[in-house]
C-alpha cells in the first residue's frame, strides 16, 4: 500500500487558500489545513476536502501572535498530524489589512500585521519544515505567495504595504531555495488581480480598470492560482527551483492610445 501524500496549507479559510486546498484534494493529497481560528469558514474548507475523498486535519494559529519557538512547534504539530508523508506546503496566510475592523487601523499597524503573519511566518514556517524534511532526506517542495506589481510597485498606501512584504517573500524564496537544495524545492506564485474578497466588493470602476490591465481582460479566480500551485508542488515542476512564477493573465504594457496606434482593437474580450 502506498503512503499518500500530506499538504499543508495555512490561511486556507477562504479564498486562494481554501482553492489551493480544494485542488490538492481532488488530486489525491490527504491535507492539513490551517486558519487562525477555529472559524466555521475553516470547518467548511475540512467539508469540502473530505468531499473529495481525502482525510483532513486542521491545526489553528494566529501567526501575529506566534513567537519564533511557537512556529518550531506548528511544524512538529502538522508532522504528528500526518498521516501519510507531509510532502507540500503552501504558505499562503496573510493579514487581512483591506476589509474589516483593520481596514481602519493606522498605515503602521497595517505594516505590522503584514509584516508578522505574511513576511515573518512564511520564513520562519519555511526554514523549519525545510530542515525536517532535509534532515530526514525527504523529496518535498514549498510554494510561497508573492505579488505581481511587488517589483515594479503601485502607488498608494496598499502599494507601499504589498510590495514591502511580497517582494520580501520573493527575495526569499530564491535564499531558501538555495539554502535547502536539492532536498527541498522552494517557488513562489506571484498572482495579480484576484477576486477575493477585496475584489469581490470592489467598485465598478475598480473591475474596469483591472479588466483594462489584463490580457486576458478579465480578473483572477482563485482557482487560476490553485492550479499553478498544484503543479510547483507536483513532480511535473521536479526541476523547477527557487522560480517566482506570476499568476495574472499577462500584464498590458501599452496604453490604450498607443495600442490605437498599432491598429489592434480595442473591443476585445477576455475568456
Amino acid at each position: 500500500m502506498s503512503v499518500r501524500t500530506v499538504a499543508l496549507v495555512t490561511g486556507s479559510s477562504s479564498g486562494i487558500g481554501r482553492a489551493i486546498a480544494l485542488q490538492l484534494a481532488t488530486l489525491g493529497y490527504d491535507l492539513i489545513l490551517h486558519g487562525r481560528t477555529d472559524s466555521s469558514q475553516l470547518r467548511n474548507s475540512v467539508e469540502q476536502v473530505a468531499k473529495r475523498g481525502s482525510h483532513v486535519e486542521t491545526l489553528t494559529g494566529d501567526f501575529l501572535e506566534f513567537q519564533e519557538s511557537d512556529f518550531t512547534a506548528f511544524v512538529l504539530s502538522a508532522n504528528s498530524l500526518a498521516g501519510g508523508r507531509l510532502k507540500a506546503w503552501v504558505n499562503n496566510a496573510g493579514a487581512d489589512v483591506l476589509t474589516g475592523a483593520a481596514a481602519t487601523e493606522s498605515f503602521a499597524a497595517k505594516l505590522d500585521s503584514i509584516w508578522k503573519v505574511d513576511v515573518q511566518a512564511t520564513l520562519l514556517l519555511s526554514r523549519s519544515i525545510a530542515e525536517h524534511w532535509c534532515e530526514s532526506s525527504i523529496d518535498a517542495a514549498i510554494v510561497n505567495i508573492g505579488w505581481d506589481q511587488a517589483t515594479t510597485g503601485l502607488p498608494g498606501n496598499s502599494g507601499q504595504m504589498f510590495a514591502a512584504s511580497k517582494g520580501a517573500i520573493m527575495a526569499m524564496t530564491s535564499s531558501l531555495a538555495q539554502t535547502y537544495a536539492p532536498w527541498v524545492r522552494v517557488n513562489c506564485l506571484a498572482p495579480g488581480w484576484i477576486q477575493t474578497a477585496w475584489g469581490q466588493q470592489a467598485d465598478p470602476q475598480w473591475s474596469k480598470l483591472v479588466e483594462s490591465q489584463c490580457l486576458k481582460g478579465r480578473w483572477g479566480t482563485p482557482e487560476d492560482v490553485a492550479e499553478a500551485a498544484a503543479f510547483m508542488l507536483s513532480p511535473a515542476s521536479r526541476f523547477i527551483n527557487g522560480q517566482v512564477l506570476h499568476i495574472n493573465g499577462g500584464l498590458r504594457t501599452t496604453s490604450p492610445e498607443m495600442e490605437q496606434r498599432l491598429g489592434l482593437p480595442n473591443d476585445r474580450k477576455g475568456l
